[in-house]
């Protein structure tokens, strides 16, 4: 599931809408919107994002909150390392390999230090 995935159906499930209701009345397939729920569609397009706000009738905090979820949630992520150091080019190999066997507390502990250096 990816971020933006999770926050969706979170309030999809909490306004007790179905997939077929909110597809339907933004103009999706209900499989399209499964398929982003589960993690198994790409990052969803900027018109989309503002379809699914407009749809829940979201504003400022919230709205720009789904807007950076939707960029942090291309399930196939590629890494371009040709160009970059050395100790990049491990770091991104390390991580690709680690990910998937990382607990929540090594996932968090990992989140911290990421928020320290991101612009």
């Amino acid at each position: 599931m990816t971020p933006f995935g999770a926050a969706m159906r979170r309030m999809r499930t909490e306004r007790c809408i179905t997939q077929r209701a909110m597809a339907e009345a933004i103009g999706v397939s209900p499989a399209y919107l499964s398929a982003l729920e589960h993690g198994h569609r790409g990052r969803p397009s900027w018109e989309f994002v503002q379809k699914v706000i407009g749809y829940f009738n979201i504003i400022w905090d919230e709205a720009e909150e789904l807007q950076r979820l939707a960029y942090l949630s291309d399930p196939k992520i590629k890494l371009e390392t040709s160009g970059l150091s050395q100790q990049k080019t491990e770091i991104a190999n390390r991580l690709a390999h680690l990910l998937p066997q990382m607990n929540e507390k090594e996932l968090a502990t990992l989140s911290a230090l990421l928020d320290q250096v991101e612009p």
